[in-house]
């Protein structure tokens, strides 16, 4: 079984940049592997290789458009 490290993060909203405690968890590689939101007004946001976090009351199109701009867009499956 692979080693995991647990840390707790302040990691800013991708929209508005408001600060929000995360619980991260990183394999034995150091790739993200699973976190947790602690703050109660704070929710996941899903990216493959980073801890992000967004406001609870922003909506999914502000969100999306929000990592749009600060990572790219995600290459097309087909």
């Amino acid at each position: 079984m692979s080693e995991k490290t647990t840390r707790t993060e302040m990691h800013g909203c991708i929209v508005c940049g408001k600060l929000h405690q995360l619980l991260v968890v990183y394999d034995a590689n150091g790739k993200l592997f699973d976190l947790k939101v602690m703050s109660a007004d704070g929710k996941r946001v899903v990216h493959e290789s980073r801890p992000l976090v967004a406001c609870e009351h922003h909506n999914d199109e502000q969100v999306k458009t929000a990592v749009e701009r600060v990572y790219g867009t995600e290459p097309e499956e087909e």
